[in-house]
C-alpha cells in the first residue's frame, strides 16, 4: 500500500472507532466495508478489522479506567459466559452465508435501536438487576450468544452486550459503554482475532494505520461518552443501531 491508501485507512479507523466507543459499539459498519474495497477476500477483512477493533477497546479502556473501576462480578460473567460463544462463532462463520447472517443481524439491530427509542427512560440513571444467582444465569446465557455473534459477524455485537447490560442488569448507558469497551473491546475480540487469524490469515501490513486509528479513536469516543452524559449516549445509540441495521439489510 501506498502513502496515501495507509492515511485512508487511518482516517477511516479514527472516525468509524471514535463512534464506536462513545455510543457503544459498530466500528465494523464502516471499517470493515473499506477493508474489503481496498481488496481483501471477507475472511481475511474480518480478522484484519477484529485485530484493529482490540486498539479500540485498549483506548477506550485508558480512558474509562480513569473513572469509576469495573465491578468484579460483570466482569466475570462477561468473560466467562462470552469467551466461549466468541470462540465456537469464529469457528461457525465459515460455514453461514454472508447475507443470511448480515440480514439477521441487521433485523435484530434494528430491534434495538427500536426498543431502546421506544422505552425513553431507559439507560439514563442506573439501578441495581439482577445479581442474583438466576440472574446472573440468565444474563450470562444472553451473553455467550452474543459472544457467539460476535465471533462470527461483523459489526454491530457490542450494540447488544451495551443494551442487554442496561437492560437487565440495569446500568446506565455511560457505564455499560464502559464495560462493554473494555471487556468485549480487548478480550472478545482479541479472542475472535486469535481464532480469525487461525482459520483464515491477517494482513498485518495494513494493521499499523488502522491500530493507530483506532487506539486514538477509542480514547477520544470514551472521552466524549463521559463528559456529554447518558441522554446525548442514548440518542447516539439509538441512531447508530438504525444505521447499522438499515445498511445491513439493503447491502
Amino acid at each position: 500500500m501506498n502513502g496515501f491508501e495507509h492515511l485512508v485507512l487511518f482516517l477511516v479507523a479514527l472516525i468509524a472507532n471514535l463512534f464506536s466507543a462513545f455510543s457503544g459499539g459498530g466500528a465494523g459498519l464502516v471499517q470493515l466495508p473499506v477493508l474489503i474495497f481496498l481488496g481483501l477476500p471477507f475472511a481475511v477483512a474480518l480478522a484484519t478489522h477484529k485485530v484493529a477493533s482490540v486498539a479500540l477497546g485498549i483506548g477506550a479502556t485508558l480512558r474509562h479506567l480513569k473513572e469509576e473501576p469495573l465491578g468484579r462480578g460483570l466482569v466475570l460473567v462477561i468473560l466467562l459466559t462470552g469467551l466461549p460463544g466468541v470462540l465456537l462463532g469464529a469457528n461457525l462463520i465459515l460455514a453461514v452465508p454472508d447475507r443470511v447472517a448480515e440480514v439477521a443481524l441487521g433485523l435484530l439491530t434494528l430491534g434495538l435501536g427500536l426498543y431502546s427509542w421506544l422505552n425513553p427512560g431507559l439507560g439514563l440513571t442506573p439501578r441495581r438487576g439482577h445479581r442474583d444467582t438466576a440472574g446472573y444465569a440468565i444474563g450470562g446465557g444472553v451473553l455467550f450468544v452474543i459472544g457467539v455473534l460476535n465471533g462470527s459477524l461483523t459489526s454491530g455485537t457490542g450494540l447488544f452486550v451495551t443494551l442487554w447490560l442496561v437492560r437487565w442488569f440495569g446500568l446506565d448507558y455511560r457505564r455499560a459503554i464502559a464495560y462493554t469497551l473494555v471487556l468485549v473491546g480487548v478480550f472478545w475480540n482479541g479472542t475472535g482475532a486469535l481464532m480469525l487469524g487461525y482459520l483464515s490469515q491477517i494482513r498485518w501490513d495494513w494493521l499499523p494505520a488502522l491500530l493507530v486509528g483506532a487506539l486514538l479513536g477509542g480514547y477520544l469516543g470514551a472521552h466524549l461518552a463521559i463528559v456529554k452524559g447518558n441522554r446525548l449516549i442514548k440518542r447516539a445509540f439509538e441512531v447508530l443501531t438504525l444505521v447499522i441495521g438499515l445498511k445491513l439489510i439493503l447491502g
